[in-house]
């Protein structure tokens, strides 16, 4: 076959692959978008736990669709209201009656230090968020007017729902613009060239957008509701992370074979022989470690399965054929200044070979180092505190948050949100005197009752989400479960407890903490198992692989310990949120075996023609200037998390960040490699490496002449 034809030919191809990604761009974008399921609970969590059994019988009740906004009114110097102060508040109580449903409000409430003053404005929440959103906001309007000496907050339920969804009003914009100037920044650090980064930013940008708008398809197609903000939000960042590692793997292979081959489309050919592999095995360990997330109790978990799980797909599959293809049209001028020529020296490679070289010559010794740091790093997490309470999510305090901190000065923390108690209407009082008695509670009272239920409204001491509060739930539910003949009706065909049931947003966040414990315990050992047998098919050995894993497992913990320092005692976080560690776990294991993937591959194709040591040298010093830029690009893309407004986003971004970093900088740059140093061939027990014959060592393809 001529030169000229097979050019040809290979221009030919890759027109199609780029004319059929625009294809499927387009399929995509038309996929119709299904109806959101509602959700299975506020929380998230399926009918077996009790909290999700109250929500579901408070649909029988009157007021099933009422929430109290609570309005909070103080003195800006903090002292006691006035009796003017107090007739104004009364005044506008009044004016806030059409907000209200049935235009009732309760009467005004003063604190006993008289300080505090509060309007329960019951809203109706039928019309989902953005009706309540509206709601709140223009209930604030009417309250903005007030005398300067007075500060006024609204709080409660429909207000934290209100705060939420404005915190989260441009975040997507925001983070998608910080995340490509981010990669656009580092890509361009990486190659030294004014074009070169713009190829690979242009096809992981419009990957992202492609997941996004498929992601809003599939989720809900599968029967999962999609909640935007943070589910889409760790989906962007994941996709733009793995799909620029991907194109940084590949564009360094491309690059080196261009020094052999002369023709490009040979050259492309070689570097995806290469990477295909490692690519697929990676991008299959981040899918079947994300996917354990659907094993999870919290639906927004099992939403983040899918969603992680569809990118990493889509940024595999561009990486191996929509990005070689725009690479070979654009030529390899592309590359300019470094432009790479057949026979050309390398200039990458030398730090790492230098690294690797003094690795090789003491390997115990560094091996014993790298694991005391990871040690000595992990031990920063053993005072670690977990459990964020409802007015510690928020980076900066909405007022939602001052308002319920407000409260709390002047009444019981839990006013803003009562523990709801469903029992049938002939036990009320039975279940009230047993509620009142529970160390902890600050008041029981009978509240709305319908035919065959009826609900006592508790009020705690502690403030919602705090460990006393989670104390008083366990022991509330023990006092009233005792209450013979209380049970409420049964939820579908959920196996109920014998007496009252307690519920609530309070009740909910203690059912939320228990859901993570259970995710851990199940999760954790099988996303190992599952990583560990990729390791196994990839490695065909048993020993790297379990050496890899555990490298992996010190990494997570190290991660974990220094990012609770800077937590504690840098950023002041109260706590670590309860679900962050499965996330971070999931994330880091699936994420950071993927350096060691490829390094190791490389490790392994290079040790057929010198042996293990030789092979980890060369695999150092090729790859250690990609994958460093493919872990530190990653790390500051999950770093942008922190521009989102929850505290639990940016502990995710955060812990992510330092476990890429680590296993970046030292699992994968001198860990590894160092035990591979010590154990020679035994690293690939029980499987062997097949050296190459020497006549076999030129595998490379000769210089083919063709034109650029």
């Amino acid at each position: 076959m001529s030169v000229f034809t097979r050019v040809t030919r290979g221009r030919l191809a890759a027109w199609l692959t780029v004319a059929a990604a625009i294809v499927v761009g387009a399929a995509v974008f038309g996929m119709p978008r299904p109806d959101n399921p509602a959700p299975v609970s506020a929380t998230g969590l399926s009918v077996r736990w009790q909290s999700t059994q109250v929500q579901r019988l408070q649909d029988q009740l009157p007021s099933r669709d009422v929430q109290p906004a609570i309005v909070v009114v103080s003195r800006g110097d903090g002292g006691a209201l006035s009796e003017a102060d107090r007739s104004t508040v009364g005044v506008r109580a009044d004016a806030l009656r059409r907000f209200a449903v049935g235009g009732q409000i309760s009467p005004v409430q003063v604190s006993p230090d008289g300080t505090v003053a509060l309007v329960a404005v019951p809203l109706d929440t039928v019309g989902g968020q953005e009706d309540v959103t509206d709601t709140v906001t223009r209930l604030r309007a009417a309250l903005a007017d007030l005398p300067d000496t007075l500060t006024v907050e609204v709080t409660g339920a429909p207000a934290f729902t209100a705060d939420l969804s404005s915190v989260f009003d441009g975040a997507d914009v925001t983070l998608l613009a910080v995340t490509a100037a981010v990669v656009a920044l580092l890509l361009l650090i990486t190659y030294r060239s004014p074009f070169l980064w713009i190829v690979p930013l242009v096809v992981v940008a419009v990957t992202e957008q492609i997941t996004l708008r498929a992601v809003d398809t599939i989720v809900p197609a599968v029967g999962i509701n999609l909640q935007q903000g943070q589910v889409t939000g760790i989906a962007s960042v994941l996709v733009f992370g793995a799909a620029t590692d991907y194109a940084l793997l590949l564009i360094a292979r491309y690059r080196e074979e261009l020094r052999r081959a002369q023709d490009r489309f040979v050259a492309m050919r070689a570097a995806l022989r290469r990477t295909a592999e490692p690519i697929l095995a990676s991008a299959g360990t981040v899918v079947l470690g994300v996917l354990t997330l659907l094993l999870s109790e919290q639906e927004t978990n099992r939403a983040l399965a899918v969603a992680c799980a569809a990118g990493v797909v889509f940024a595999m599959l561009s990486a191996l054929f929509v990005l070689p293809a725009v690479l070979v049209l654009l030529g390899r001028r592309l590359f300019w200044p470094f432009v790479p020529r057949v026979g050309g020296p390398a200039r990458e490679g030398r730090l790492w070979g230098r690294l690797g070289a003094a690795v090789h010559r003491r390997p115990v010794v560094i091996a014993v180092l790298a694991t005391l740091l990871l040690g000595g790093l992990a031990l920063g997490g053993l005072g670690i505190r977990t459990g964020l309470s409802e007015t510690e999510q928020f980076r900066a305090a909405p007022e939602a948050v001052t308002g319920a901190q407000a409260l709390a000065r002047a009444f019981p923390a839990g006013t803003t949100q009562p523990v709801a108690v469903l029992t049938n209407p002939a036990a009320v009082r039975a279940v009230t005197d047993a509620a009142s008695g529970v160390p902890g509670v600050a008041s029981a009272r009978p509240g709305d009752a319908g035919a065959a239920v009826a609900q006592v409204d508790v009020v705690l001491n502690a403030e919602p989400g705090t460990t006393a509060a989670d104390r008083t739930i366990e022991a509330l539910r023990t006092a009233v479960a005792a209450v013979g003949g209380s049970a409420p009706p049964a939820v579908d065909g959920a196996d109920l407890p014998s007496g009252a049931l307690v519920g609530g947003t309070v009740a909910a966040t203690y059912d939320s903490e228990m859901a993570n414990d259970a995710d851990l315990r199940l999760i954790l050992p099988i996303i190992l198992l599952l990583v560990g047998a990729v390791l196994v098919l990839l490695l065909r050995g048993l020993l790297a692989p379990v050496l890899l894993v555990l490298t992996v497992i010190a990494s997570f913990f190290a991660s974990l310990g220094a990012a609770w320092l800077l937590f504690d005692h840098v950023l002041g976080f109260p706590a670590l949120d309860s679900g962050v560690l499965l996330l971070a776990f999931v994330f880091l294991v699936a994420l950071g075996v993927d350096y060691n993937i490829f390094l190791v591959t490389r490790a392994r194709e290079d040790a057929r023609s010198g042996g293990t040591r030789e092979g980890m040298l060369s695999a150092l010093r090729v790859t250690g200037g990609v994958i460093t830029s493919a872990g530190v690009l990653l790390a500051a893309v999950f770093a942008v998390l922190g521009v989102l407004p929850l505290i639990t986003l940016t502990q995710i971004g955060i812990i992510v960040c330092i476990g890429v970093l680590l296993d970046t900088l030292l699992v994968r740059t001198v860990l590894v490699p160092a035990l591979a140093f010590v154990l020679g061939d035994r690293f690939w027990w029980p499987g062997r490496i097949t050296r190459d014959r020497p006549e076999d060592n030129s595998a490379s393809p000769e210089p083919v002449a063709a034109r650029d």
